[in-house]
């Protein structure tokens, strides 16, 4: 949507290929594993933000869920096409902190796996803002949050569970799960946050 660079996906582009291997050698099921028990059950209006490869959309996919990708690095994106051209993904040209292509939509579960950490202060203000508008009454908010060292190239923060717990929180959001895990890739020095933010009815 934006011809000008996107600084939260430096370094995503150039690999695209590799990255997306890579992602696709994750389950889904290991990712999302603590969370999981809050996903929905019946078919559901489904946002993966930063969606990468298309892993967790087609595996929600084929869950029955009605999904949209949004995957703002082209290269990337036409990646997770190409895996997954047999599934109906909504594929979009979109991004954080605005989500402009996206408003006035809602949804009943929004994912933001490893993306949140690449937006700094201000963006994330903004960007919980966008989500929230998101979110239809009931609805739920799956992140994860990196920390560990930035790989070369990219652009990472590290961002505590309890500044994004309070920062949903002003936007009416209710903590419903936080955790943490293992890097599913086994790297030692990195380790995950994940938190889950729930919209009142």
């Amino acid at each position: 949507m934006d011809t000008l660079p996107i600084p939260g996906t430096a370094g995503y582009g150039t690999h695209a290929a590799a990255l997306a291997a890579q992602y696709e050698s994750i389950a889904f099921a290991d990712v999302h594993r603590s969370a999981l028990h809050l996903f929905p059950r019946t078919p559901s209006r489904v946002l993966d933000i930063g969606a990468g490869s298309g892993r967790d959309a087609a595996a929600l996919v084929r869950a029955g869920h009605h999904v949209v990708a949004a995957e703002p690095t082209a290269a990337l994106r036409q990646e997770g096409q190409r895996i997954h051209a047999g599934l109906p993904i909504e594929w979009v040209d979109d991004h954080l902190p605005a989500l402009t292509g996206l408003r006035g939509r809602q949804f009943d579960l929004v994912l933001l796996t490893a993306v949140w950490m690449h937006l700094d202060a201000a963006e994330r203000t903004a960007a919980m803002r966008a989500v929230a508008d998101l979110l239809a009454p009931g609805a739920l908010v799956v992140m994860s949050l990196r920390h560990g060292p930035v790989p070369r190239g990219r652009r990472m923060f590290d961002v505590s569970m309890q500044e994004t717990a309070a920062l949903g929180a002003r936007h009416g959001l209710a903590t419903a799960h936080s955790g943490t895990r293992d890097d599913a890739q086994g790297r030692p020095d990195v380790r995950w946050s994940v938190l889950a933010l729930r919209r009142p009815v």
